[in-house]
C-alpha cells in the first residue's frame, strides 16, 4: 500500500483527522476533497539548484555544492537506513549540506511548504498523515522519476536502474500514462501473520478454506485464544488480506473494477461472500474481545503475547514489533484463506507489491539531489542494510546475499514464491487515500467489524462512497490500462 500508510507509531481517528485538517484549512468547503489543498498549485517555487555536469559517476548531474533536504517518515522501519544512504551521498558530494529529518506528522509538517513552493527534494510521504498521492499526481506536484529510472545503476552502469527493480514497482508508481511519481522503496507482502508454534499447538495448517479458517477459530477460542485481532481504530489494515481474498474468489478483474470505481463493483458476489466471510468472525465471537478500541501497536501487542492467532498486516510487522514478539515466535505469514475450491484464483495469491512510496516534488530546489539520493538507496548494499535493519524486503531486486533471514522474511519470501504470477495490486489505497481509510475503512469495514452494520449494509455503504469519488469532480480519475 504500502507501500500503503499503515505503520508508524502513531496515527489519527477519523474525527481528529478531520477536526485537525479544519484546524489548518485543508477542508475550506463542502464538496472539496481532504487534503485538496495540499496540493495547491499556489506559490511561486524556491530558486531552483543548477544543474551540475553529467558524467559516468553523476549520471542526474547533481550540483555537487548545492544543499539536498530529505524528510523521512519515521514509522515502522525507523529511519537508521536512510540516515546511512544519507552518509553516501554525503561523501559521495562533500561539498553538498545535507538536511535530514524524520516525522510522523508528513501532511501537517510539508502541507504549507507545497502551499509555499518551498517543498523538500525528497519525501517518504507515508503514514497516518500521508498526503493523497491521487491529488498530488493530479494537481502536477509531483516531479516524474523517469531521469533516476532511465539512469545507471548505483552498482553497475551497464544497467539502467529501472532493471534492477522488482516487477510491478514502476508500474506503481504510474498513475495515468508513462511518467512514473513515486518511487516504492520497500517491498511488502501483505497477508494474514500468525504464529506457527501458536497454530502447532492447536494440531492444525494454516486454513485454505474457511470452513477450515472458522475450525482453527473455534479450537483456538476453547484454548482461549481468540481468532483474529486488527487495527480496530485504524480498520483499513483489514483489506490487507480482505482484499486479495476477494481478488482469489472473483479474480483480479473484480479488484480492477473496484480501482476503477466502477458502477456497483462492490456489489460483486466475491465481494459479498468475504463480506459475510469476515462477518462471520465477529458473529462467532472469534474477534478479540475490544479490537475496535485498539491501535495497530495495541493490537499487534495483544498477538504477539497469544491472545489472538490471526492478525491482517504487511511485512513491516516483524520490525514494528520486535519487541513484543518472543524470541519462539516462530512468526509466519500465509496468503489470504479462500471461501472453497470455486475460487477463481488458486490458493496462495498473495498482495505484495511497492510500499514506501518516495517522492520529488515539482518545485523541490535540487530535484536532481533526491533522485540522485533515491539512485543510491536502489544500490545493493543500501538495500541489504534496509533488510538486514528492518526484515523487509526492499524495491531493488536482491539485496538479499549474505543476510540470514528472519522468521518473517524468510516466510514472505516463501509466500512470494508460491504466489508465482498469482500476484494482485490493489491500486484504490494509493489512487483514494481518504476514500480507502476514513470512507471503506472506518465508516464501512470497521462499523461492518464491530459490528454495528450488516456486510449488506457495509457494501451498501462503501458503494455509495465509491460512487460519490467516481462523481466528483475536484478529483482526479485513474483507471487500469
Amino acid at each position: 500500500m504500502g507501500s500503503l500508510p499503515h505503520h508508524g507509531g502513531e496515527g489519527v481517528g477519523r474525527r481528529d483527522l478531520i477536526k485537525r485538517s479544519a484546524a489548518i484549512g485543508l477542508i475550506a468547503a463542502p464538496g472539496m476533497g481532504l487534503l485538496s489543498a495540499c496540493a495547491s498549485s499556489g506559490g511561486d517555487g524556491q530558486g531552483k539548484a543548477k544543474a551540475g555536469e553529467k558524467t559516468a559517476k553523476n549520471p542526474l548531474g547533481v550540483n555537487k555544492t548545492a544543499g539536498m533536504e530529505f524528510v523521512l517518515f519515521d514509522g515502522g522501519f525507523g529511519k537508521e537506513y536512510a540516515e546511512d544512504a544519507v552518509k553516501i551521498y554525503e561523501k559521495d558530494f562533500p561539498g553538498a549540506k545535507v538536511k535530514f529529518s524524520a516525522t510522523q506528522k508528513i501532511q501537517s509538517t510539508l502541507q504549507p511548504r507545497f502551499n509555499g513552493g518551498t517543498p523538500p527534494d525528497l519525501i517518504d510521504n507515508s503514514g497516518a498523515e500521508q498526503m493523497d498521492m491521487g491529488v498530488l499526481v493530479g494537481k502536477k506536484q509531483l516531479a516524474d522519476l523517469t531521469p533516476l529510472l532511465d539512469a545507471p545503476s548505483y552498482d553497475d552502469p551497464s544497467k539502467k536502474v529501472r532493471d534492477t527493480l522488482r516487477p510491478g514497482i514502476v508500474e506503481m508508481g504510474q498513475f495515468d500514462g508513462d511518467p512514473v511519481w513515486i518511487m516504492y522503496y520497500a517491498y511488502t507482502v501483505y497477508g494474514v501473520w500468525y504464529s506457527q508454534k501458536a497454530l502447532d499447538s492447536l494440531d492444525e495448517k494454516y486454513p485454505e478454506t474457511w470452513d477450515e479458517m472458522l475450525k482453527v477459530c473455534a479450537k483456538a477460542k476453547k484454548k482461549g485464544m481468540a481468532g483474529w485481532t486488527y487495527a480496530g481504530k485504524y480498520p483499513y489494515y483489514i483489506p490487507f488480506s480482505l482484499y486479495p481474498m476477494i481478488g482469489k474468489v472473483g479474480g483480479v478483474e473484480v479488484l480492477n473494477a473496484i480501482d476503477n470505481l466502477e458502477p456497483n463493483a462492490w456489489k460483486h458476489p466475491a465481494v459479498k461472500a468475504c463480506f459475510e466471510a469476515y462477518y462471520e468472525l465477529y458473529k462467532k465471537g472469534y474477534v478479540l474481545r475490544g479490537t475496535p478500541g485498539l491501535d495497530h501497536i495495541q493490537s499487534q501487542t495483544a498477538w504477539a503475547k497469544g491472545e489472538a492467532l490471526f492478525i491482517p498486516n504487511g511485512s513491516w510487522v516483524e520490525n514494528e514489533s520486535a519487541n513484543v514478539i518472543p524470541a519462539d515466535f516462530a512468526l509466519a505469514v500465509a496468503a489470504p484463506t479462500g471461501i472453497d475450491g470455486s475460487d477463481k484464483m488458486p490458493f496462495g495469491t498473495t498482495w505484495a507489491s511497492g510500499g514506501e512510496p518516495f517522492v520529488v516534488p515539482a518545485k523541490a530546489a535540487n530535484p536532481q539531489g533526491g533522485m540522485e539520493q533515491l539512485r543510491i538507496m536502489l544500490s545493493a548494499a543500501s538495500s541489504r542494510n534496509f533488510t538486514s535493519k528492518v526484515k523487509s524486503l526492499t524495491a531493488f531486486d536482491g539485496g538479499t546475499d549474505g543476510i540470514t533471514l528472519t522468521p518473517g522474511l524468510k516466510s514472505a519470501v516463501a509466500v512470494l514464491e508460491k504466489a508465482g504470477a498469482n500476484l494482485v495490486n490493489p491500486r484504490l489505497p494509493d489512487w483514494y487515500v481518504q476514500l480507502e481509510k476514513e470512507k471503506i475503512g472506518v465508516s464501512g469495514l470497521g462499523e461492518m467489524m464491530a459490528g454495528r452494520i450488516t456486510p449488506a449494509e457495509a457494501i451498501k455503504r462503501i458503494q455509495g462512497y465509491a460512487d460519490e469519488a467516481a462523481k466528483d469532480t475536484s478529483i482526479k480519475h485513474y483507471k487500469h490500462q
